[in-house]
């Protein structure tokens, strides 16, 4: 699940309906695919299934899936992020977990489509260091009193800090470093000071590379509490081509004339990652059910629960859905996406392809749903918040397209059904929904926690440790098999199916008599940092 900051690291009954991120998409020629029904040599169990009502062939397929068939996927998941180091986009371990899911969806007899795309890479290979080696020898602490940029370049250079219109006589408003002519007169080879403010962090110091500077230091602004301390911050892309890194107020303040140190080690490049889709060759086109998960990793680790269980649950309704469900009336179309954790991209590069080059496709999607980590070690069973009850349209969430609140409602009863209380977490579009919803696609979707803390009435409901987080290797190498509940993941998986399934059939609670969605629902998503699990922003300026 993408936080956006420096790596430091078929149809049935309504009782039937729940978790699995579904959305209804028409075929767009070279990003989608279909599939075939699995093939069968029990001709009368296959002919009795077609016969079966709906609400059976949703509750056959709801009690078909199980932990043991996620778990294997899991394992496999591990295995790739053991031999490659991580499952992150860009990576050896992410062609070999795309590969995976490929291989597995064939097996199931769906035809998987590939789409390719790329993006902007970004690893921090070694501690970054700041230090100020003259007059006073100082050695500053990551994330206490800097930060490296994102998609800083590499390099180590000691050499004297020279400060570039600074202005510390109005702290209120800073221009330091956003024109060329700032650097009038910077001596080359030196360490460029420059004080957040006005323009992009990528302006500043791509400036500064232009005039000579061997370095960058990015003090915050000084400008308030939330704009003095130490931040994260990113260029956006990879421009740097120099070590940068970022300060507080305080610290940046000191160190103009001083002789400082200032080592990075990354791998900031653009390469190459992919998008998996499949879908059923039967229901119809102009009304499509997607369900989607992000396939990605981060650098630091394998990701088993961000996001291997939501992947892992997915690829197991896909595969259960081909044997119980043979002619659905919608068609159900499954999603692994790719560079979740770099900003959303794969969802982003998906939604924006239909938009340009077949936005009939785009329209024809019913609904989406979402499943980013549904396997939380100290889980809670949390269910988007589509009819923003809890969490209002504004800061802290989207306003939810129409439809997500019966989506939120087919979820919540699935879980009622079986004894299982749920929480909302805030519909703000900060994982792969956050494009469709942006299109005016109804949406839902399940979550069990990253690294937000479990209250005392959360574990009274679902057990475990209150004042902990619900996983606490998120974005951590820790991140493997050990870091996923397997209860959590089983009844998750099963409201997954039930949803998937009773959507296949029916989406009249969503969209009503209509087919696809209505564009004029679109609603703009919050920023991709995942506030809702406690993420800091990684800024831009």
């Amino acid at each position: 699940m993408s936080k956006n900051r420096i790596p430091r690291p078929v149809t049935g009954t309504l009782a039937g309906l729940a978790g699995a991120a579904v959305l209804v998409a028409a075929t767009l020629p070279g990003t989608t695919a279909t599939a075939a029904p699995a093939p069968t040599t029990a001709q009368a169990p296959a002919q009795a299934a077609a016969k079966a009502t709906p609400a059976k062939q949703v509750k056959a397929l709801v009690s078909s899936v199980n932990g043991p068939g996620v778990r294997k996927h899991l394992v496999a998941l591990e295995r790739i992020g053991d031999k490659h180091g991580s499952r992150a986009s860009g990576t050896p371990g992410y062609r070999a977990s795309k590969n995976y899911v490929v291989d597995q969806l064939r097996k199931a007899g769906y035809h998987p489509q590939v789409q390719s795309f790329d993006f902007a890479f970004f690893q921090v290979t070694a501690p970054p260091v700041l230090e100020r080696t003259t007059p006073d020898p100082t050695t500053f602490v990551e994330g206490t009193d800097f930060d490296i940029l994102e998609y800083s370049g590499s390099g180590d250079v000691t050499a004297t800090v020279e400060g570039v219109d600074l202005a510390l006589d109005d702290i209120e408003n800073s221009t330091s470093g956003c024109e060329a002519e700032d650097f009038a007169g910077f001596t080359a080879g030196n360490i460029a000071l420059v004080r957040r403010g006005t323009c992009d962090f990528a302006v500043k110091v791509v400036n500064a590379q232009d005039a000579g500077a061997a370095a960058v230091i990015l003090m915050n602004q000084g400008n308030g509490e939330d704009r003095s301390g130490p931040y994260l911050g990113t260029l956006g892309g990879p421009v740097g081509t120099v070590p940068a890194v970022t300060t507080s107020f305080a610290v940046g303040s000191e160190l103009d004339g001083d002789t400082v140190r200032v080592a990075t080690s990354t791998e900031s490049e653009t390469r190459t990652t992919w998008n998996v889709t499949a879908q059923t060759q039967r229901g119809r086109q102009g009304n499509v059910v997607m369900a989607g998960a992000h396939l990605d990793s981060v650098v630091e680790g394998n990701g088993i629960n961000d996001n291997g269980s939501g992947s892992a649950a997915l690829l197991h309704v896909a595969e259960k859905l081909a044997k119980k469900i043979k002619a659905p009336k919608n068609q159900v179309r499954f999603a692994w996406w790719g560079a979740e954790e770099s900003g959303l991209l794969g969802a982003e590069h998906y939604v924006g392809e239909l938009a340009a080059e077949n936005p009939r496709a785009l329209r024809d999607i019913a609904l989406y749903l979402n499943f980013d980590m549904v396997g939380s070690p100290n889980y809670a069973l949390f269910v988007y918040d589509g009819d923003n009850s809890a969490f209002p349209a504004g800061d802290d969430a989207a306003e939810a397209p129409k439809g997500s609140d019966q989506i939120e409602k087919a979820f919540r009863q699935f879980f009622r059904s079986r004894g299982l209380a749920t929480r909302p977490t805030a519909f703000d579009g900060r994982s792969d929904y956050g494009p469709f919803i942006a299109e005016g696609i109804p949406a839902g979707g399940l979550f069990t926690g990253a690294e937000g803390i479990k209250t005392k009435s959360e574990a009274k409901l679902f057990g475990g440790e209150a004042g902990a987080a619900y996983d606490g290797c998120y974005h951590q190498a820790c991140d493997d098999l050990s870091n996923v509940n397997m209860k959590a993941v089983r009844v998750n998986t099963k409201a997954i199916a039930s949803l998937v399934g009773t959507y296949a059939f029916s989406t009249k609670t969503v969209n009503g008599r209509a087919t696809g969605h209505d564009k004029r629902n679109a609603t703009t998503p919050l920023a991709h940092d995942h506030g809702h699990r406690g993420a800091t922003v990684t800024a831009t300026r």
